[in-house]
């Protein structure tokens, strides 16, 4: 491997042995692997070679401002068109980022949020009386659990968004389900444009199914999604086309992120114990339900146990990459006070899943799982974490940051919770095998949104006897 600098004052570049290509195929195996050892190496800050790209890599939260702030020298929006095209093969040439999370705001905030909830509340109800029907309550089912989550959180979330009171066509969701995974599962390769033949025609077959599944718009947040595309321009076939793109980023991490923390939660019984303990102080409450009264409950009572258990399950699996393209040269000042320049057309990429969620200087023993990592000692939110004597503002960022924040992450949480209670409330779940650990991650899905299991963990339930 060569490493050289670019020139003065411009981070280390380590160019790979292989021309043009650089580090490509590393860091799509396993980017976590490839820019921790990166890290090792050189420090916070240091430039790859990735496909004839530069991307600058940064990894100092303290620094991360420095880069989420300058929207004169870095722009965030020309990558992810790149990526747009290259995934779900759209084209939005007029597309305005703020107007569309103006759009987004408009649904996923105020009172909009709350009938969102409302509705997820309503068709996880339903989805899981359907299971309760299919079994009696002395009969043991088996699954795996990441197929268990993603199937029924998927299929709320559609029917929440994507749905009308028409539309709970038992066959019909499942094909979109069927699809959607099978998308998915390419997601990766399309990204990187590293299909072979045969997947090419799967993930085009799969992506005109699923445009078609997705059209005509029928519920009213379709609807307003094609006015704002329309006021952008969008022709007809890229505005079904964008309907893809939206399935994917509301209902493509909420299944995987339930599916970590009942994991974690099953193969750790110290948190199954503390999580279950609040969920009884809630029922206490409520006169001993949350059958009838969940969502008002959750909304009306604090929750820091289970709250620590989701923040703790997303710094451990949350691993969004933040790109930004260099449009034009610029200097980038770290708050070590040292500054490195920046060339026009190099990208620049943070990587927050490394740092701060699994930096040890800021997290002890970060690979563990730790129920009561984001609890004080009186059970309140812990929101003070230190990197060498100084308070960081950012010490685990599964949302992104600041004014680039998931729009849409109140809802997530809210579904996200109202499954986890729902299902322990119940449900009896428990592990086919007691001494089972959660699987490992698939390292292909690093720098896209929540990460999936290499494999799944298989539980059995029943219905909860009621004494």
């Amino acid at each position: 491997m060569t490493c050289v600098m670019h020139k003065k004052n411009e981070p280390p570049l380590v160019k790979g042995f292989i021309p043009w290509l650089g580090h490509a195929l590393e860091f799509g195996k396993d980017a976590a692997k490839f820019l921790t050892r990166m890290k090792q190496k050189h420090g916070d800050i240091f430039t790859v070679r990735v496909c004839g790209h530069y991307i600058t890599v940064l990894l100092d939260p303290n620094s991360y401002d420095a880069v989420l702030d300058d929207t004169a020298s870095l722009d965030f929006s020309r990558y992810a068109q790149v990526l747009k095209q290259r995934i779900f093969n759209l084209r939005l040439p007029n597309h305005n980022p703020d107007t569309e999370r103006a759009w987004m705001e408009q649904h996923f905030q105020g009172p909009s949020l709350a009938r969102l909830s409302s509705r997820m509340h309503l068709h996880l109800q339903t989805l899981l009386r359907e299971e309760e029907r299919s079994c009696s309550p002395a009969e043991w089912r088996q699954d795996g659990l990441f197929s268990l989550c993603y199937s029924l959180l998927f299929r709320a979330g559609y029917l929440t968004l994507f749905g009308t009171e028409k539309s709970n066509n038992v066959t019909e969701l499942a094909a979109v389900y069927k699809e959607f995974r099978k998308f998915d599962g390419l997601l990766t390769k399309l990204a990187r444009s590293t299909l072979k033949q045969e997947e090419k025609r799967t993930a085009s077959l799969s992506q005109e199914r699923l445009w078609e599944l997705l059209s005509p718009a029928c519920s009213s947040w379709q609807q307003s999604y094609l006015r704002h595309l329309q006021r952008e321009g969008v022709d007809t076939e890229m505005q079904r086309r964008a309907m893809l793109l939206q399935l994917w980023a509301t209902q493509g991490n909420a299944g995987p992120a339930a599916f970590w923390l009942l994991g974690f939660l099953l193969t750790n019984p110290e948190a199954m114990r503390a999580v279950k303990e609040e969920l009884r102080g809630l029922a206490l409450q409520e006169d001993g339900s949350l059958q009838h009264h969940l969502l008002d409950t959750l909304e009306h009572h604090s929750t820091p146990v289970f709250d620590s258990v989701l923040s703790e399950t997303l710094r451990l699996t949350a691993a969004a990459l933040i790109n930004r393209e260099v449009i034009q040269n610029t200097t980038l000042r770290l708050a070590s006070g040292q500054e490195y320049h920046l060339r026009q057309g190099d990208r620049v990429c943070l990587f927050p899943f490394l740092s701060p969620q699994m930096d040890p200087q800021i997290h002890h023993d970060p690979q563990t799982f730790q129920y009561d990592r984001f609890l004080n000692a009186d059970g309140t939110e812990k929101k003070k974490f230190y990197k060498d004597g100084e308070r960081l503002k950012y010490y685990t960022m599964p949302w992104g940051a600041d004014k680039n924040m998931c729009v849409g992450r109140h809802f997530a949480v809210s579904g996200i919770k109202q499954f986890a209670f729902m299902v322990l409330s119940r449900l009896d779940l428990e592990l086919c095998d007691p001494t089972a650990t959660v699987p490992p991650v698939n390292p292909s899905r690093y720098g896209f949104g929540m990460l999936q299991p290499d494999g799944d963990l298989e539980v059995h339930y029943r219905l909860k006897t009621l004494h």
